[in-house]
């Protein structure tokens, strides 16, 4: 299973946080989007969309139900083929 470098799920973290409107202390690996945040589908698809964008990779809209907390998008990002 790959592993996302620190730096990339540091980028990863902001992009969430950024989307859900969040502090970085907010949002732990495992705290769920939906349940502790209050976010929505519209919110998963703007994720994956800035995630598709800044790392160059392609996201299949398969994988958002997997993208439930930071450490499943890490998961997501690392598996994704880039462009």
């Amino acid at each position: 299973m790959p592993i996302l470098a620190e730096d990339r799920q540091a980028a990863v973290k902001e992009i969430v946080c950024d989307i859900l409107e969040l502090e970085e202390d907010e949002v732990t690996d495992t705290s769920l989007f939906i349940d502790d945040h209050g976010a929505d589908s519209l919110r998963a698809i703007e994720i994956l969309a800035s995630l598709e964008k800044e790392f160059g990779i392609t996201i299949d809209q398969s994988e958002l139900a997997q993208m439930v907390n930071l450490e499943a998008v890490y998961k997501v990002v690392a598996e994704a083929p880039a462009r």
